[in-house]
């Protein structure tokens, strides 16, 4: 990626990553990602926001050279996961006279997982400020989006927000500056789902925070670069917030149809009803969507086949993740067929003890449904109908 001009004083100098198709072995990048990396040039100071992943160095190091830096002051460590701050040791030994602006607990990470010594760091509190000569950086601590030493860096006179990790987007942009989000939006609610939904409370946290700062540019750490904030500061409001939709999020897994059947059956009946129903065949589906169906729905209802009386392993693997992403869904509803025997209602209701839910009437039944468990079907579906309508959502 060629360097892209934001400012006078700021450049972008990092990478897009057009061919990822995976994140930390776990998360989909239908779209690839990049890695955003930012130059600012101060009368005095050079400072760098954040490094690339290291894969992608080379080309950090190119754009670099094609500004002409022979120097660097500062980089600026918002985040140690390896995407943001993996190329610093390669980094500091090209410009050995550079040094690490990051928090304490950052510096402590940094130190652990890359090597970095000690005296290569310069640690600032909430709120300090170092000069570039006439340009400012202030730095905001703001822990839990997404990891414990996150911080935002605030070019004070250019009004530009780098928020890290927040406010971004996993994906390759086909256009790096941007005033509006439509075409980015599927994107930027995936990255929030994947990887914001857990800390929503924290999520809303720092969007009141931040209200205190005249932001005219928000320069995240992945995807697009806003120059339009209040979209994508709103849309993250509305996802974080605790209002849900009329929705119910409905994952899956039949081994010889009979599950399938209550789930086409539930379906159908919940539509009747008036009620948005998703369903997720887990054995095809992307995870990445399943998270993002889960931003807004009131409930979750997840459909199992048994194994050895146990949950199916998708079935379990659906449940864990919808646990660890810790959704705003209010009502979770189980249902599903086994062979001879199940534990799966207790084994699945086990694993949520993140979500703040009720608990639905369940529907487990031995073998294909009969007449009696498609009307046990009506009654779930009535149930989720009644629930939504307390609040006031259907």
């Amino acid at each position: 990626m060629a360097v892209c001009k934001i400012t006078d004083s700021t450049h972008f100098v990092g990478a897009i990553d057009w061919h990822r198709r995976l994140f930390d072995s776990l998360i989909p990048l239908p779209e690839g990602t990049s890695y955003n990396s930012y130059l600012i040039r101060g009368s005095e100071k050079t400072a760098l926001i954040d490094s690339v992943d290291p894969s992608k160095y080379d080309e950090l190091v190119a754009n670099l050279e094609s500004l002409g830096i022979e120097q660097i002051d500062y980089i600026i460590s918002n985040h140690a996961e390896q995407d943001h701050s993996g190329s610093l040791p390669n980094l500091l030994a090209r410009y050995p006279q550079a040094r690490v602006v990051t928090n304490a607990k950052c510096k402590g990470l940094l130190e652990e997982h890359l090597g970095i010594k000690s005296d290569k760091f310069i640690t600032v509190a909430d709120e300090e400020t170092i000069s570039l000569g006439d340009r400012h950086l202030r730095f905001i601590i703001a822990p839990w989006v997404h990891w414990p030493e996150t911080m935002f860096t605030y070019l004070v006179e250019d009004k530009i927000l780098f928020p890290c990790d927040f406010l971004g987007s996993h994906l390759a942009p086909s256009q790096l500056l941007v005033s509006e989000i439509d075409e980015f939006y599927e994107g930027a609610k995936r990255y929030y789902a994947e990887i914001m939904m857990p800390f929503r409370i924290s999520v809303l946290k720092h969007l009141d925070r931040l209200r205190s700062y005249e932001i005219k540019i928000i320069a995240p750490s992945h995807g697009p670069i806003h120059l339009n904030p209040q979209p994508i500061m709103e849309a993250y409001r509305q996802w974080a917030s605790d209002e849900v939709k009329n929705e119910v999020v409905l994952p899956f897994v039949s081994m010889h149809g009979s599950t399938e059947k209550m789930v086409e059956y539930l379906t159908t009946g919940l539509i009747q009803r008036g009620i948005a129903v998703k369903p997720f065949n887990l054995v095809v589906t992307d995870v990445g969507k399943l998270a993002m169906a889960l931003v807004d729905a009131a409930t979750l209802v997840v459909g199992a086949s048994a194994v050895l009386v146990g949950a199916h392993p998708l079935a379990v693997y659906a449940t864990y993740l919808a646990n660890a992403l810790r959704p705003k869904v209010r009502f979770l509803g189980i249902i599903g067929s086994y062979g001879w025997g199940s534990k799966m209602l207790d084994e699945l209701k086990g694993l949520v003890t993140n979500l703040k839910v009720e608990i639905l009437s369940p529907v487990v039944v031995k073998g294909y449904p009969k007449e009696d468990d498609l009307k046990a079907l009506d009654m779930l579906a009535d149930e989720i109908l009644s629930k939504h309508r307390q609040l006031n959502i259907a």
